[in-house]
């Protein structure tokens, strides 16, 4: 065979390929665009961890929240819950919402957490982490900042201290009226 019937079927085995390469893609499944700054927070309806019904993000609208994703066996998220509780009792009164949805799938495990550190903020539940999945977590603990207008500002993966005065002053910044 001649270099030139070489170099036709060495082509035509990178379309072939390359063809296959674009089918699986097209046929797999879709790819979520990355959720960044500025983005709308995904919508979320999920039962409260106390009963007395659902808390979904809509009825946050208008407030500036922070929403936690944490498991009660990852202990960096049991190292923060002091800190956000601080950050709650000092901002809620202002309009600060705080949720941490517990992607735990015993919801015995979750409630004695929460009487074991007294936390007063709504604990959600996500056992199948749906909602975790929309918010693109990574891992625990993770939280994001949600303005006034359901936007994300910022996303957290990792424990924070969550009272430092760094985070009150962006939180109340936030909670600022707008000129």
């Amino acid at each position: 065979m001649s270099s030139g019937g070489s170099s036709v079927t060495v082509w035509l085995v990178m379309a072939v390929v390359l063809g296959l390469g674009a089918a699986l893609v097209l046929i797999g499944d879709p790819v979520e665009p990355q959720l960044a700054r500025g983005n709308r927070a995904p919508a979320f309806d999920l039962p409260r961890l106390e009963g007395g019904g659902r808390v979904a993000l809509e009825d946050l609208g208008g407030q500036v929240a922070l929403v936690n994703f944490w498991a009660t066996w990852c202990k960096p998220c049991e190292e923060e819950m002091p800190a956000m509780e601080r950050l709650f009792s000092r901002l809620s009164p202002d309009g600060f919402q705080l949720v941490a949805i517990a992607v735990d799938e015993d919801t015995e495990d979750v409630r004695r957490f929460q009487e074991r550190l007294g936390v007063s903020f709504p604990i959600l539940l996500d056992p199948d982490q749906t909602v975790s999945r929309a918010y693109q977590t990574t891992g625990f603990p993770e939280s994001l900042l949600v303005d006034v207008d359901g936007r994300i500002v910022e996303r957290y993966i990792g424990p924070r201290e969550w009272d430092h005065p760094d985070y009150v002053d962006r939180v109340r910044r936030l909670m600022a009226p707008r000129p």
